[in-house]
């Protein structure tokens, strides 16, 4: 192979790795911030009170 295809392969590669990289980073972004929304969303909900809980002795 000469040395100018090599290159050509080189950069592709890169080109491909690149994107690759951008997709699996995207795809974490969003999936941290569906997790922190739904964390928020439960938080928000009120504790169960314990003077409402049955008696179990």
């Amino acid at each position: 192979m000469s040395e100018e295809s090599e290159k050509k392969e080189g950069r592709s590669w890169a080109g491909a790795a690149t994107l690759a990289g951008a997709a699996i980073g995207s795809a974490a972004l969003a999936a941290a911030l569906i997790y922190a929304g739904r964390r928020k969303a439960k938080a928000a909900q009120e504790p169960a009170h314990p003077e409402d809980a049955p008696e179990t002795d």
